[in-house]
């Protein structure tokens, strides 16, 4: 995710994973399990595998791309830290390495772009007080689910990153809108972030992994496009939107969208308008999407032995549409449910099933009982 637009050079090729997951280990019998009814990303599996000792000492090879082995995470009952490792408060999530992106290195255009748009929003929300009235309030909350449930949950994560479900086109592109109005980066870079984080999760080359601390998770990670470009090259694993004229279109002309909604709203209520609609609304879906990048993967309890830091948090998933049952997400990342059980409140999902039972959301992916049980068996410790 980038607030800002960036057209990146001497980017690096990462082809864009298939989100089966395949470990190779030698001398052992491969063993394949049947997949969804007209899923592709079924799992397959070679032999059992300690996803401890992995994740700690061994490299993984995950479809056609090679995974360093990640020797900056931690997880219980794996070896001590080092005495520079710092807890996480309220965690068993080791800093191996604290990155210092505010100080002691040179800043880019973007990077005072991107960081001016998120203290604007915030000195916005401040004056929210002063600015208050139920028409605004109003406003803000039902921007926050347009926004926030429609254009990034369900449009730009799990439609538009995952490929969970299709839709058909001209709704694909009012739900992808919905998310430019986030202005957390136009379709083609949010997924291709997102896409890289699952390709490199919780290991150094994940653009936003608690091991390098909290808040370099949550948020400082943005304000570092260098970093970001160094580790994982450029947007070159979008090319399933890069081919369709609607995102090339969005990419071009991506800051007037958000411009036009203010105007909008200040022609319909004044400045309150402004301060509930934009500031207020704008931090809190930043916020709680950003909840999911670090809260996810330092606090809650792992259902799934997946090998990284994700976890399943309820609180994070009360005001994320259910984005917050993450480890269950990376798990069976082609799921469109993330709350695989029954008492897990899934507001995503919900909509899913409504537009699935409507005929406009076809092809809706989700594990079966017998991928779940296999999972379970061959990921076990």
């Amino acid at each position: 995710m980038a607030l800002l637009n960036s057209r990146l050079s001497d980017s690096k090729f990462h082809r864009f994973p298939s989100l089966r997951l395949a470990i190779h280990h030698p001398r052992l019998m491969a063993v394949s399990f049947r997949s969804v009814s007209g899923d592709p990303l079924g799992l397959n599996l070679v032999g059992r595998c300690n996803f401890k000792s992995l994740r700690l000492n061994s490299s993984c090879r995950i479809q056609n791309r090679a995974t360093p082995p990640l020797t900056e995470a931690f997880e219980p009952g794996s070896p001590p830290p080092p005495a520079s490792g710092k807890r996480i408060l309220l965690s068993d999530v080791v800093v191996r390495r604290p990155r210092e992106v505010f100080s002691g290195r040179k800043w880019t255009l973007h990077d005072i772009g991107t960081a001016g748009v998120v203290a604007a929003a915030h000195l916005l929300a401040l004056l929210a007080p002063f600015q208050f009235n139920w028409a605004a309030f109003w406003v803000a909350v039902s921007l926050y689910i347009v926004t926030g449930l429609f254009g990034i949950t369900l449009s730009f994560h799990r439609n538009l990153s995952h490929r969970s479900f299709k839709l058909p086109k001209w709704l694909e592109y009012s739900f992808a809108y919905c998310g430019v109005q986030a202005l957390q980066g136009n379709p083609m870079n949010w997924v291709s972030t997102h896409r890289y984080h699952h390709q490199f999760c919780d290991s150094e080359r994940d653009p936003h992994s608690p091991i390098e601390g909290f808040w370099f998770s949550h948020m400082s990670w943005l304000f570092d496009i260098k970093t970001l470009t160094e580790r994982c090259g450029g947007p070159n694993n979008v090319g399933d939107l890069q081919k369709q004229p609607f995102y090339r279109f969005i990419e071009t002309t991506y800051l007037l969208h958000p411009i036009a909604l203010g105007a909008l709203l200040y022609a319909m209520g004044g400045f309150p308008f402004i301060v509930w609609g934009m500031g207020v609304r704008l931090v809190w879906v930043y916020h709680i999407t950003w909840l999911v990048n670090s809260a996810c993967h330092v606090w809650g309890n792992q259902a799934w032995k997946t090998g990284d830091l994700s976890r399943n948090n309820w609180w994070v998933s009360l005001f994320a549409f259910g984005e917050g049952w993450h480890n269950n997400h990376h798990a069976f990342e082609f799921s469109a449910r993330h709350g695989l059980e029954w008492w897990q409140l899934d507001m995503t999902w919900y909509v899913v099933r409504l537009l699935q039972a409507l005929g406009l959301a076809t092809d809706v992916k989700i594990p079966t009982q017998l991928q779940k049980q296999n999972f379970a068996t061959f990921n076990a410790t």
